[in-house]
């Protein structure tokens, strides 16, 4: 199935809707039934069949579809953030006296889902370098019901070996959790690799404009399905038809987009790379990184996030840097049109944060779809001013 028929045509049965190109918002909480034997028969397979928006809903049904063809997955649950998607990912494999071993700096909710929420239900976790497979190894227990990866991470870019991984788990029968929001379903075929579950914060490159907040899980149809009759229906994390619709009008540009900012990233960190006042960028597909050969292996797409470690004395320096840029906004998140930075000192006196203890020169900087030799002289402007 090729990608251009996966975001322009697949799920949707235009001849069901008037002939119309784009799909409808089927904005209903419920839907009726023409009696009781229908009704009846639907509860039993309400992931299939209509019943109450929370579970399936027509909208959402066609994106389910795409994002799960993306990801070459057997199946897909949408849901109304990324840490949603996490969530139900994890909760839905283990219960209370079981383990989890999770590589060291992911995403901040997906460590306060373990040590602040899962902690409390006896369910326990090591955190690792996931760098090297032999860490694993020796983190696993015999009550480890799952692997957590992030590769990479969203700050630092530290990798895993996923296929490596993989194989580890399905000797021992652990299922594998990926966050793959840096790479996308385009930039990292994890599903392809082996892994049980891939999820995402959809807000990121998926949604593309910084207007929706959603989350994506791609998996087999088995491991959907029981995600979907326990963890989905009685949080309820859903998304909206219209946050939906939304998703899917977002998917029809999604290569080009990655394109531009892969194109427009790789100018930029050039750059920064070549500048006086750069100590240091980290970005898998630069060469200094130590983990490029493992990047370039399984990774098709890198991203518009980097981190660049200036030379500043104080943290004065850096905040009058951050400050002076125009044409970057100061804000979290990544993936829409807009380019950002993320100062690692803003996160000082935050001792419920691991970022508190990154060097307090380090910025992360995401590149979006303005032009790059604009983005570069603002960078340099701003640098003039701590010159």
């Amino acid at each position: 199935m090729d990608l251009s028929y996966i975001l322009n045509h697949l799920g949707e049965e235009r001849g069901q809707y008037f002939d119309a190109v784009a799909p409808p918002i089927i904005q209903t909480s419920n839907f009726y039934f023409k009696n009781v034997n229908s009704l009846r028969n639907a509860f039993p397979n309400e992931k299939d069949v209509h019943v109450y928006t929370r579970g399936n809903n027509p909208t959402v049904e066609i994106l389910r579809k795409k994002i799960a063809a993306l990801a070459g997955a057997e199946d897909a649950l949408v849901f109304s953030s990324g840490v949603a998607a996490i969530s139900a990912a994890v909760m839905g494999n283990v219960q209370s006296g079981d383990h989890v071993v999770c590589v060291k700096k992911p995403y901040g909710w997906t460590d306060k889902l373990l040590n602040r929420f899962l902690s409390r239900y006896g369910v326990t976790n090591i955190m690792i370098d996931g760098t090297s497979i032999e860490n694993f190894v020796a983190a696993i227990q015999p009550n480890t019901k799952v692997i957590f990866l992030e590769s990479p991470n969203s700050f630092t870019f530290e990798l895993q070996d996923i296929k490596a991984v993989v194989k580890l788990a399905k000797e021992r029968g652990i299922v594998t959790i990926i966050d793959n929001s840096y790479c996308t379903s385009i930039g990292q075929r994890c599903i392809d690799m082996g892994v049980d579950i891939e999820v995402h914060s959809a807000t990121k490159y998926f949604g593309g404009h910084s207007d929706v907040v959603a989350g994506y899980l791609m998996s087999s149809r088995k491991m959907a399905d029981k995600i979907f009759a326990s963890e989905l229906l009685n949080m309820g994390g859903i998304i909206s038809p219209n946050d939906a619709w939304l998703m899917i009008r977002s998917l029809r540009t999604l290569p080009l987009r990655l394109e531009r900012i892969q194109a427009s990233t790789a100018k930029v960190v050039d750059f920064m790379e070549h500048h006086p006042q750069v100590e240091r960028v980290i970005f898998p597909f630069s060469e200094s990184h130590p983990q490029h050969s493992l990047a370039k292996e399984q990774m098709q797409w890198c991203g518009g996030l980097f981190t660049a470690i200036i030379k500043a004395k104080d943290t004065s320096q850096v905040e009058t840097f951050c400050n002076s840029l125009k044409r970057f906004l100061m804000a979290v998140s990544w993936g829409g049109y807009e380019s950002l930075i993320m100062p690692a000192c803003s996160f000082q006196n935050r001792d419920d944060l691991e970022l508190k203890d990154y060097p307090y020169n380090m910025i992360r900087f995401y590149i979006g779809l303005e032009e790059p030799q604009v983005l570069i002289e603002d960078i340099e402007q701003a640098f003039q001013k701590i010159g």
